[in-house]
């Protein structure tokens, strides 16, 4: 089997891993892997925004808004730690040419689904390709980074709770050995498990069926947040999320009669009951949202994508209410790290949506996942940096893990995508059984 040799490997190539490959030093080698096409990933899809602490005087606001929505179950160092990082973050984001809206040479910032205060910026309803992109022109630019696509993580290489990189297979059906001395999840989510998700397909909690083998410890990996309004369609695939800054702006829900029936700022959470309960009640897979309130000015200036979008669906937001309906969104739960991202398992990181650093708590509070995504990223990459130790295993030696796990990997590798599935949605509910 063939090794390939690197200082850090990043499994993923979302905001969350590319922001992480930005903050390691030019003289190490970074590997960068994902198992579909590099812009496959949902930080592409992320439409709202991302907070930021616009002054000293938000900060007990955004800290309440963040727990509340949490349920009061976040880590407060955690949030202490994102809130106060936000401003540097927006800062490198301006440097690497993200462009965000501004009004008057000032930023423009909108408001979302329980936020106290308006702290979100934003470009048009593309603010996570915006972010995302430009965050990959820079990596690319990196002479020490390398990004591999199509490729598969199929197992950890560890012996005694320490990590020396993955078994992957390659687009061909080849396996090899990446072999690191850190190593960074960042693989994104677990929508490709659920029958109804605004994620893309293939991402299906590999990195979480891989923790449950090898005893690295979980958090909350029953919190899974549904969005309360994404486009009705009986079409297959990947459901369109309609933006909480839809809401937020103040677009309204009706249901089957007319009439509105809840909050529209309430979280994620809460407002998914009412749209669930109405659906009952109306006896409908969905309920109305009118955007036309907002004016086809707002509309075709700040939700362009969005109003492009349902027009080819058959609707013009401008005129027409559309359908929407809940679908599984974001998970809040995951590998537990700790403050620098740090896994339970020696030289091993995970970063973004597939690690649990505390701060969504019970649920995220909206467009705090690219920001935390980032800010976790950045924190991975010091960290390890700082305490960087060499690996004390011969070559021979990890060489000898890699073909160990391999061994095990071809017994079971026609259904070992189902297999980890299976083990992944097992788990999940063996932990919302016994919570």
């Amino acid at each position: 089997m063939k090794t390939i040799q690197t200082d850090i490997l990043i499994v993923g190539t979302g905001a969350s891993g590319l922001f992480a490959a930005l903050h390691v030093p030019e003289d190490r080698q970074v590997l960068m892997i994902t198992k579909d096409e590099v812009e496959h990933s949902d930080s592409f899809l992320a439409q709202g925004g991302i907070c930021v602490l616009r002054d000293d005087t938000d900060y007990d606001s955004f800290m309440e808004d963040t727990l509340k929505a949490g349920h009061y179950e976040n880590r407060v160092e955690s949030v202490d730690i994102m809130i106060r990082s936000s401003r540097d973050v927006i800062r490198e984001l301006v440097d690497y040419g993200v462009d965000f809206a501004k009004k008057d040479g000032e930023f423009d910032y909108t408001r979302e689904g329980c936020h106290s205060k308006p702290r979100i910026l934003f470009h048009e309803d593309i603010t996570g390709e915006e972010i995302t992109s430009k965050l990959l022109k820079a990596v690319r630019t990196r002479s020490n980074v390398t990004i591999l696509e199509h490729v598969t993580m199929l197992d950890l290489v560890e012996k005694d709770n320490r990590c020396y990189g993955v078994v992957a297979s390659k687009e061909d059906g080849e396996d090899c050995f990446l072999e690191a001395e850190y190593t960074i999840l960042a693989t994104g989510g677990i929508g490709g498990l659920y029958k109804h998700s605004t994620n893309y397909p293939h991402l299906t909690g590999d990195a979480l069926a891989l923790a449950l083998r090898h005893h690295i410890e979980l958090e909350h990996i029953d919190y899974i947040q549904i969005h309360p309004t994404t486009l009705y369609s009986q079409k297959p695939g990947r459901r369109f999320l309609i933006s909480e800054s839809v809401r937020g702006e103040g677009a309204k829900l009706y249901g089957a009669d007319g009439k509105r029936f809840a909050n529209e700022v309430l979280p994620r959470d809460l407002l998914t009951a009412e749209i669930r309960k109405q659906m009952e009640k109306d006896q409908t897979p969905y309920v109305w949202l009118d955007m036309t309130v907002l004016g086809e000015e707002v509309i075709k200036g700040h939700f362009p994508h969005i109003y492009e979008r349902c027009l080819e669906e058959g609707y013009d937001v401008t005129k027409d209410w559309i359908p929407v309906v809940p679908a599984q969104h974001y998970f809040m739960g995951g590998i537990h790290v700790d403050k620098h991202s740090k896994t339970s398992m020696e030289h091993l990181y995970a970063v973004g949506e597939t690690s649990c650093n505390g701060v969504h708590g019970a649920n995220r509070l909206a467009s705090n996942s690219l920001l935390e995504s980032l800010v976790f990223g950045a924190r991975a990459a010091r960290h390890l940096t700082e305490t960087w130790e060499e690996n004390d295993a011969s070559r021979e030696e990890t060489a000898g893990l890699a073909e160990a796990a391999e061994a095990q990997i071809q017994k079971e590798k026609d259904r070992l995508p189902q297999i980890y599935r299976e083990e992944v949605l097992d788990e999940i509910e063996r932990v919302r059984k016994a919570r």
